[in-house]
């Protein structure tokens, strides 16, 4: 009877924008061959004939491919319908294979060659490379926005900067820097010297009519206070500047209104899951994605207990001897363990002036946890492990999330809460 692993013979593929590198290897780490070619799917027919000599025997072909989203993607895609076996081989184990040979040189077919020793020493726990269409162009789609957020941060940044020297107290005039309102005030008086002329009246229509009639008069008047205080802040070239604030502006106008759209795109979008995660209070269009996009196949998980480990949210073991410990896992995927901490804290928030519970189930979990004498962060991670659940149920069965009625803290629980925030 032979064993398991002589039933294949082990490709190792490192990928690259313009050329890919193949390297076959046999059960006993045996290189038969080399071939190159071009990342091009008019190609991948060659590439397929050509490797097909080395399944003989009764061996068939899997195929480890240390890239399977980017450029090596479309080959991975080739080869699963071709119905050959394609594993995904991390870039850290190809990297940590490289340097257990104890050698200097790095090569395309060398990591090649590594990546296909990877595939036979660990091939029963590499996952498999399933590159399916909709979780990767909702992934862009994640990837893009996030792009998008990070660049209006910086340009928040950078406007908070300038403003601070035209005008000291800037940042007690609204709420939110990028409002809509904030940004058409400094839009059109991005220094004191524009406002020189400028009425409370006039100020106040200005306000009242891009503010949803919140802003009116008293706050005209407050700003202006505000700027007669601070004195003058006019500099030299202070046109220059003034055209900074306005560019930046215009720039942040732009990624604003590009959120927009991708956020209408990604609405869209979740239409084509058989699932639907903002079902849940506190799931928005965009969350939901951005955990989506996180997860990916939720088919990679067996098990809610395997999404856990993957996201972190499942403590680790350390055990010697007698001594059995465990601690918060530091590793697994930290932005899809940040996505489940947002939503522990949104379901187990209160809203309004009342008190009012959004989700009574999972409210009552995390103070019962804390009565038990956890921490208020060691209970919301018990609240994420039971989202964990609840998640994977969702994607795994398509079933939408039944809300719990909610429901207002009588008058002394929410008075104590008060209490208790305003201490912290």
């Amino acid at each position: 009877m032979l064993h398991p692993k002589m039933r294949y013979v082990y490709v190792g593929i490192d990928s690259h924008k313009e050329t890919h590198c193949a390297v076959i290897l046999n059960c006993f780490f045996e290189k038969l061959g080399e071939i190159g070619f071009r990342n091009a799917p008019s190609e991948y027919e060659g590439f397929f004939a050509q490797i097909q000599q080395y399944g003989t025997d009764g061996a068939d072909l899997a195929f480890g491919l240390e890239d399977v989203s980017a450029y090596g993607r479309a080959l991975a895609v080739f080869l699963s319908r071709k119905g050959k076996v394609v594993k995904h081989v991390n870039a850290a184990l190809v990297a940590s294979e490289r340097k257990s040979l104890n050698t200097l040189h790095k090569t395309d077919p060398f990591d090649a060659e590594c990546a296909a020793r990877v595939l036979l020493s660990r091939f029963d726990n590499l996952p498999d490379a399933e590159p399916q269409d909709k979780c990767w162009v909702l992934k862009n789609l994640v990837a893009r926005r996030k792009m998008v957020v990070r660049m209006n941060t910086a340009l928040k940044s950078q406007l908070h900067s300038f403003l601070a020297s035209h005008y000291p107290s800037y940042h007690k005039f609204f709420v939110h820097i990028d409002g809509v309102t904030s940004l058409v005030f400094f839009d059109r008086y991005p220094s004191p010297s524009a406002l020189r002329d400028v009425t409370e009246e006039e100020l106040a229509v200005l306000l009242e009519s891009h503010s949803n009639k919140r802003l009116r008069l008293a706050k005209a008047r407050q700003i202006l206070e505000f700027v007669a205080n601070d004195g003058d802040t006019t500099s030299e070239h202070q046109e220059m500047r003034d055209f900074a604030i306005k560019s930046i502006i215009r720039q942040m106008r732009e990624n604003i209104r590009e959120m927009s759209l991708i956020d209408g795109m990604l609405e869209t979008f979740l239409g084509h899951f058989d699932f639907d995660l903002t079902s849940m209070k506190g799931v928005d269009t965009v969350l939901a994605a951005y955990l989506m996009a996180e997860i990916g196949d939720i088919s990679r998980f067996p098990s809610p207990a395997k999404l856990a480990r993957y996201s972190g949210v499942a403590p680790v073991t350390y055990s010697s001897g007698k001594t059995d410990m465990q601690y918060a896992n530091q590793r697994g995927n930290r932005a899809l363990n940040s996505l489940f901490y947002r939503l522990a804290v949104m379901v187990t928030m209160t809203a309004g002036p009342a008190k009012k519970v959004l989700n009574p189930f999972f409210y009552d979990y995390c103070h019962r946890k804390m009565s038990e004498g956890k921490t208020k962060h060691q209970a919301l991670i018990c609240v994420m492990r039971r989202l964990v659940n609840i998640i994977w149920g969702m994607m795994k069965h398509g079933a939408d999330y039944i809300n719990p009625p909610t429901y207002d803290l009588p008058n002394e629980e929410a008075q104590s809460l008060d209490t208790a925030t305003d201490k912290s």
